[in-house]
């Protein structure tokens, strides 16, 4: 057992911060017992058939208890980066703290690599736990509104990718905290550029991949295409005669009376474009590539400031 037990510095970072550390402990039990319960009692309800499935008490109160722990799994980034910039890295340095560390036959280089080793697995750690949490619950909500795998929340607590976000969030804390020796401000800015990140990366990662289309017939009452299956929808439009994409639409049975549609002899066939079920891994292992990059340029970085402050 004592060569399990923590050594050194990372034992001095792990009792520093043991009341953060009890406190994601106590946050991922809690969600578990929330999850675990909501899903009991959902499952009761279901079983008694008593009310139609959509009105079953058990099965509101797990769908409310995911959205709100869809919203808490992406701010977890930007909690874990403004944790390690700010109380782990900035405040110390703003106090000159550190400065104990360094008499005690400690590198500024292992003094730094202490902190992020404990950050990095008490992150990631807490991470998994609450990924499989939130899959626990996805079993009975992945077939309603607001829960399609490509959605905001489900899409990052379904996959891998919230690993690489935690990761990124780690090493721009690292460096952000010791540009700025300022511990509220090192965590509003690392929440800044995490944030971005996680909204750049939002708004281009269905670019990843490309898109695929099927057609069908467009004339008057024709109904709308739609979309395969569990897949996301993207586009969905007219075809001319020469294959271009046109504006407008062409009427259908769920037209409103009056409403002005689009010639139909100028019109050869409809497309509909989408993301099918299958783009989810590839998505999600391009995007955590890309964070792991950003998150090894980052920390690359926070070294060379380390050296360069305190060789």
């Amino acid at each position: 057992m004592s060569t399990l037990a923590l050594k050194g510095p990372y034992w001095v970072t792990a009792r520093q911060y043991r009341r953060t550390l009890w406190l994601v402990g106590a946050a991922v039990a809690a969600s578990l017992a929330v999850i675990g319960a909501l899903r009991i009692w959902e499952a009761q309800d279901r079983a008694s058939g008593s009310f139609p499935y959509e009105h079953r008490l058990g099965y509101d109160m797990l769908r409310g208890a995911m959205e709100q722990l869809s919203h808490g799994m992406i701010a977890l980034p930007l909690l874990v980066g403004a944790f390690v910039a700010g109380p782990l890295i900035a405040r110390e340095l703003e106090s000159g703290t550190y400065k104990l560390s360094l008499t005690q036959s400690i590198s500024p280089t292992a003094w730094l690599r202490s902190k992020l080793a404990t950050a990095t697995v008490v992150a990631v750690g807490a991470t998994l736990a609450l990924l499989a949490v939130y899959r626990l619950g996805w079993t009975r909500v992945s077939d309603s509104w607001g829960f399609h795998w490509a959605d905001l929340g489900p899409y990052e607590a379904t996959g891998v990718v919230l690993v690489g976000y935690v990761l990124f969030a780690v090493a721009v804390g690292a460096l952000v905290g010791q540009l700025i020796h300022r511990t509220v401000v090192a965590m509003a800015v690392t929440g800044g550029i995490v944030g971005l990140a996680m909204l750049a990366l939002g708004a281009f990662r269905w670019d990843f991949l490309s898109v695929e289309t099927i057609t069908g017939p467009a004339k008057e009452n024709t109904s709308l295409l739609n979309t395969p299956g569990d897949g996301m929808f993207v586009d969905q439009g007219l075809l001319g005669a020469t294959g271009e994409r046109l504006s407008g639409w062409f009427c259908t049975p769920d037209s409103p009376p009056g409403a002005a549609c689009r010639p139909d002899e100028q019109v050869t066939a409809q497309y509909l474009d989408y993301h099918p079920g299958s783009h989810f891994w590839p998505t999600q292992l391009i995007e955590s590539g890309i964070l792991l990059a950003l998150a090894a340029l980052a920390l690359y970085a926070a070294f060379r400031v380390l050296r360069t402050r305190h060789p």
